[in-house]
Order: structure tokens, then C-alpha cells, then sequence
């Protein structure tokens, strides 16, 4: 079940609020507990009982790291079980079927040990009961002893299957109480409203072209073509995720729970550091919270920044998906952030925010090339095409129709991805109030009025991050 969906907007989520609401406080958590299992086993009834195991070994360790009777030896031990545990059914699950083909490469082996299926979400929520476990291992938070709020922390659908990953002591509160009036409702309804029209009026229509170019046979595609295509990937991927994070955060808002921002428009930025603290910004901090700085973070000596980095950023890459592009990419952004901690650190900044733009987009485009081509052939193939090195053309007839017939759809999602829009109204609700309640009233019932005739237009259409 998608959020971007018939059925979930006008059957599971009004059902959802009505028995909600309609519930006392104290059977609130069951309500929503409940409908997360269903929405989860709806796309993943093998799974659910994976997830439901997982609940209650990380609910049980985290109990017993509370007991004043147990050592800090035995603290170290139950931590290691967790990790096992954790990143065990992580491994098999995501990334055996990679491990296998690998060995049998390298030794040119036949092995066919049989790939599983990949639960959905289970990278976000491993990530979330990892977190848990740990920080109350740390001490930094109490153990939750209700079983029925943390497996809600666990299964809350709104952020279950994509994130973003929400740390238990940022809701830990709203979970035992939480209150939510009709302010807060109302945004909510216009937060997942915004990321659904960035879902399937931005993303999923800026798709189309790129998926046209990325079947075209390589012969046929001239430099211009090259470029257009990986940069509507590039859009398509922000508007795709990011709409699902807004949804997540409108969701939430709705049934009083407040997640943080996992986007900070990151088109905008002037560094690949700046980059990553605006793009997927929960999975960012989860990989500085609980590797880098372990790790010892930059105040160490050079040799171990490296280090630092590049395990990081290789598990970065690693986590979204099994196949070795992930690796590279992941790799590709942790030399770039070396780069710029240590060779440009303070000559970076005399730059013109004009030349550091570019210099941002230009290589964060690149590297959606080695996020997007699963091959390594394929991906040094479309490189090259886009440098124009063993390609046909510069630009051919074909690049120039397709731009056309696509340019106002370009225009509106580099807007879209920009802070613009957001001023504009800004500007509009002070100056102009009466008036804006009007006008954002009329929009939004615009957005849900085309977003719905899309859906009823079109197929079946998941998240691109479901992958991951």
C-alpha cells in the first residue's frame, strides 16, 4: 500500500482517522497500533511476523539493560546480541544474494544459494531499533516498559516503509501523550497534500522522460539527451522522496505526532557537505550519531579523518541498496567531502556563491549516475556520453523535441525545488491575509483534484526508495 494511492487516501487513511478519534486516549495507541500492522502486512504479509520478532527481542534486551542488577559486562553482552540480531537479518535479508554472486565472481564459481525477497522498510526500521537499543544501552534515554508504545514507535505506518528514520527520544513523549487541534490537523492534511502533487505530478511525469532516455540504445542518445535525461532523474528523485516525507510528516502531524525535516531543499547548496545536511537529513544525523562520532569523528589526525569518512560513507552508499554502485557512490561523495574538508576548507569560501552552486550541482548530478545504473559498464557508458566522448552528436532532433515538449515541466520542478515558492507565499499570507486563506484553501483542493485524476489515470507507481 502506497500513500499515492486510491484506496489509502479515500478507504485505509479516513477509516484510520475516524476510529481514531473516535477512540478514548488510552486506546489511541491500539488504534493506530493496529492499523500500522494492517497497512504493513497489506504489501509484506510474509514479513509482518519478522517485524513483529524484531519488537520484541529489542523491546526485551532494552528491559534488561534498565535492571540495576545486571553489569556493565552483561550490558555489552546483550548489546552485541542486539547487533546481531539486528544487522544479521539485515545482511541476509538485503544483501546475501550480493555477497554470493561476489564470491562466486571472484572465484568463477556457479553458486545459486537463492536470493530472499527484501522485506519493505527494513533498512528504516533496523535503523530506528538500533537506535533505541543503543541509546538506552548509553544511558541516554529510559527503556520504554509498554510494549504497545514501542511497537508503535517501531511500526508507525506513516514513516514504516521510507523513512525518515526517527530517533525514540524525539517522540517519546507524543508517544505516551499527545494532543493534536484542528491547526495542527489542518496542516497536516496540506503537509501530505504537498507531497503527494510532488509525487505524482512532479516526480512521476519528470520520470517518464528519464526512463525514455535511460531505454534508449546508447548509439542514440546525443550529449544534450544525456545531460536532460540524468538531470530529470535528478528531480525525479527529489520530488519522489521528498514527497514521501512530507506525506510522512503530514501524517504525523495529523495524528499528533511532530518528525522532523528530512529535506532542506538541497538543489540550493554550495558544497557536497552542505548537500548531505540538507538531503535525507535523518539518515545523515543516524550515520554521524552512531558511527562517525563513535569513530572519533574529524577531531582526529588525518589518516584516521580518512578513515572516518570513508567507512561511513561507504556504509552510507551500502545501505541503499545491495550492489556494488551503491559502494562506489556512497565512495564517490565521501573522497568529495574529503576533498573539501582538507584541500579546500578555507578556499572554498572565497569562491563566488554563483561557482559553488554549480560546482554542487555538477557533481551531485554526476553522482546520480552511479546511484541509478546497477552496472558498472553501463554507468562509465552513459558518462562518457555525457562528456561527449564516443557519442553520435552534440544535439540531435530528437533531444530538441523532447526538450520542448518537456521544458515547461523542467521549469516547474526547478522552481519547486528552490525556496521561491515558499517566500512567495510567505509574502502573500503577510500582506495579503484575507485574501491567502482564500487562495490556499482553492490551491490545495486544486492539488488533491489533480492528483487524484492522475491516480485514477495511471498504474501502479511505487516510491523509488521502497528499493532501499
Amino acid at each position: 500500500m502506497v500513500f499515492s494511492s486510491l484506496f489509502f487516501i479515500f478507504a485505509f487513511l479516513p477509516v484510520t482517522v475516524i476510529l481514531y478519534y473516535s477512540s478514548g486516549k488510552h486506546l489511541r495507541n491500539i488504534v493506530l497500533l493496529v492499523a500500522s500492522l494492517f497497512f504493513y502486512t497489506w504489501g509484506e504479509p510474509a514479513y509482518v511476523l519478522l517485524m513483529c520478532i524484531s519488537i520484541i527481542i529489542n523491546y526485551y534486551i532494552a528491559t534488561l539493560f534498565g535492571r540495576n542488577d545486571i553489569c556493565n559486562r552483561k550490558n555489552k553482552f546483550y548489546l552485541i546480541i542486539s547487533l546481531v540480531f539486528n544487522l544479521g537479518c539485515l545482511a541476509y535479508f538485503k544483501y546475501f544474494g550480493m555477497i554470493i554472486s561476489t564470491i562466486a565472481s571472484m572465484g568463477n564459481w556457479k553458486l545459486n544459494g537463492g536470493t530472499p525477497a527484501l522485506p519493505i522498510g527494513i533498512s528504516f526500521y533496523t535503523f530506528q531499533s538500533l537506535s533505541y537499543v543503543i541509546d538506552v544501552y548509553r544511558g541516554k534515554t529510559k527503556p520504554q516498559k509498554n510494549l504497545i508504545i514501542y511497537a508503535l514507535y517501531i511500526t508507525m505506518f506513516p514513516q514504516l516503509v521510507a523513512g525518515p528514520i526517527v530517533n525514540y527520544g524525539d517522540i517519546e513523549r507524543q508517544l505516551a501523550d499527545r494532543r493534536v487541534n484542528l491547526k495542527e490537523f489542518s496542516f497536516g492534511i496540506r503537509r501530505f497534500l504537498c507531497g503527494l502533487a510532488k509525487k505524482v505530478l512532479l516526480a512521476n511525469n519528470i520520470g517518464v522522460f528519464w526512463s525514455n532516455v535511460k531505454n534508449m540504445p546508447g548509439t542514440e542518445i546525443s550529449m544534450v539527451m544525456a545531460w536532460a535525461g540524468i538531470i530529470a532523474f535528478t528531480l525525479q528523485i527529489y520530488f519522489d522522496f521528498s514527497g514521501y516525507s512530507d506525506m510522512a510528516i503530514g501524517l504525523g502531524k495529523m495524528f499528533g505526532f511532530h518528525f522532523k525535516e528530512n529535506f532542506q531543499y538541497p538543489y540550493i547548496s554550495q558544497s557536497i557537505s552542505e548537500f548531505w545536511q540538507r538531503w535525507h537529513i535523518s539518515l545523515g544525523s543516524w550515520f554521524k550519531e552512531y558511527v562517525y562520532i563513535p569513530l572519533g569523528g574529524s577531531r582526529v589526525g588525518k589518516w584516521k579523518l580518512i578513515r572516518n569518512l570513508f567507512i561511513v560513507w561507504f556504509l552510507t552508499g551500502l545501505w541503499h541498496g545491495a550492489s556494488w554502485n551503491f559502494a562506489l557512490w556512497g565512495l564517490y561523495f565521501g573522497t568529495l567531502i574529503f576533498i573539501e574538508k582538507v584541500v579546500f576548507r578555507k578556499s572554498m569560501m572565497v569562491w563566488p556563491k554563483a561557482i559553488r552552486h554549480i560546482y554542487s550541482l555538477f557533481f551531485v548530478v554526476i553522482g546520480w549516475v552511479f546511484f541509478e545504473f546497477t552496472n558498472l559498464t553501463d554507468i562509465f557508458c552513459f558518462l562518457r556520453l555525457m562528456f561527449g566522448i564516443k557519442v553520435n552528436s552534440f544535439a540531435d532532433n530528437q533531444a530538441i523535441v523532447e526538450l520542448k515538449s518537456y521544458i515547461i515541466l523542467y521549469m516547474v520542478c526547478i522552481i519547486a525545488a528552490s525556496p521561491w515558492p515558499k517566500k512567495v507565499s510567505l509574502y502573500f499570507r503577510n500582506t495579503y491575509s484575507n485574501f491567502y486563506r482564500l487562495a490556499v484553501n482553492i490551491y490545495y483542493c486544486i492539488l488533491l483534484f489533480f492528483s487524484t485524476a492522475y491516480m485514477v489515470a495511471s498504474t501502479y507507481n511505487p516510491f523509488i526508495y521502497f528499493r532501499f
